[in-house]
């Protein structure tokens, strides 16, 4: 049966597109979870309203602590939040380098971790896997398509010969080069399917998002880079697949909307009612597309396929990169097309180290940022 005892949350990222949806959640469902704790960003304005109504025990926010929206919380950083003994489930939804060490601490902890810090299992898998099963840590993929792989392999005895992850791919999958190096940052935050944050909008049209949660899905479920594929779903109702050695391929549906897979990793092993996500009307759907990624107009994938497959710091280098051109993107200050060109530059210059501590990860971090922006300038990319 269910049990009755509300899961004591910790949300780190609260005030982010997958942060905020994990909210929804608790307000669907105060029955069975209990916020204990909200960690944000900038967005303290966002946050105060989070605290008026959820009452956390414990707050963290980047900034003026004398900004501190007002509430009876203590103020702690992400690290004793997510460790704290009276928490049962850390949402680490925070993105980038900047989630990593709480993530780690919350492992070490024991925790179980409902995981959609991407860039954090990217950069460091190698690390994290090995220590949550040495701290006997349960860790639930966020992504809607790890999720689905998730869903697809619970209750199979036989390990699986390979993993198809799905892409819409994005506002610009029928665009020319000479289309792309001209679109606006607003046209780049129109997703054809999913409400995200900007910064994940922006990778999944570059595909760099579908390259990232390659390098995820290696790690989570141990599957060789060479036998997991990406095929273009436009329809993206079929969020991933798994195929077995007899043939049987596994899919999981649904409407493309983040609810699900954040309240599956909440509800593990049970399944509760969801009135968030709107139900598949079958009736409706004339059919389903795929296609091949086409990794010439959309490099992103193949730099972040290549740089898992290298492994090391590689991946680290990638992520940072591609955090500060995507952030310039944002800003206007590079064009859509020079986000591939600058972390290409960066891999190009990386050197590598093999078997990295965390340590190594979060200096190649710093030294891939700095190294990204000197290339910006560099190479006169720099729109002003």
């Amino acid at each position: 049966m269910d049990n009755p005892i509300p899961q004591k949350l910790v949300i780190l990222g609260s005030t982010g597109s997958v942060g905020s949806q994990t909210l929804d959640i608790v307000r669907a469902h105060p029955e069975r979870l209990c916020v204990v704790g909200l960690g944000a960003g900038n967005n303290v304005k966002l946050l105060a309203e989070q605290i008026s109504e959820f009452h956390p025990r414990f707050v963290y926010f980047q900034g003026d602590q004398t900004l501190a929206p007002p509430g009876d919380y203590k103020f702690t950083d992400m690290q004793e939040m997510a460790t704290h003994s009276d928490v049962d489930i850390v949402v680490a939804a925070s993105s980038g380098a900047s989630g990593l060490p709480a993530l780690l601490s919350a492992i070490k902890a024991g925790k179980i971790i409902a995981l959609a810090n991407k860039e954090a299992l990217a950069m460091a898998g190698s690390i994290v896997m090995p220590l949550a099963k040495k701290h006997n840590a349960q860790i639930r993929p966020v992504d809607s398509e790890h999720c689905a792989i998730w869903q697809c392999l619970a209750g199979e005895k036989s390990i699986p010969s390979r993993i198809i992850i799905t892409a819409s791919g994005g506002p610009f999958r029928n665009y020319s080069q000479a289309e792309l190096a001209e679109v606006s940052v607003e046209e780049t935050l129109m997703h054809p399917s999913w409400k995200m944050g900007k910064k994940i909008t922006v990778d999944c049209a570059t595909l760099m998002n579908k390259g990232l949660e390659v390098i995820e899905a290696h790690w989570l479920f141990d599957m060789p880079f060479e036998n997991i594929d990406v095929l273009v779903h436009t329809q993206s109702i079929i969020h991933s697949m798994v195929e077995f050695s007899d043939g049987a391929i596994k899919a999981q549906l649904g409407a493309p909307d983040m609810h699900l897979p954040i309240q599956y990793a909440l509800s593990y092993p049970h399944r509760w009612d969801n009135h968030l996500t709107p139900p598949l009307d079958f009736s409706q759907i004339s059919k389903l597309c795929f296609e091949q990624p086409d990794m010439t107009r959309f490099p992103c994938l193949k730099l972040a396929i290549e740089a898992g497959k290298e492994g090391g710091t590689c991946p680290a280098a990638l992520c940072a990169a591609d955090e500060v051109a995507v952030d310039m993107f944002l800003t206007e200050r590079i064009k859509f097309g020079h986000i591939p060109l600058i972390v290409d530059a960066v891999l190009s210059r990386h050197c590598k180290i093999q078997n990295p501590s965390i340590d190594d990860i979060l200096c190649t971090d710093a030294e891939s940022r700095i190294i990204a922006k000197k290339i910006a300038q560099q190479e006169k990319l720099l729109c002003c």
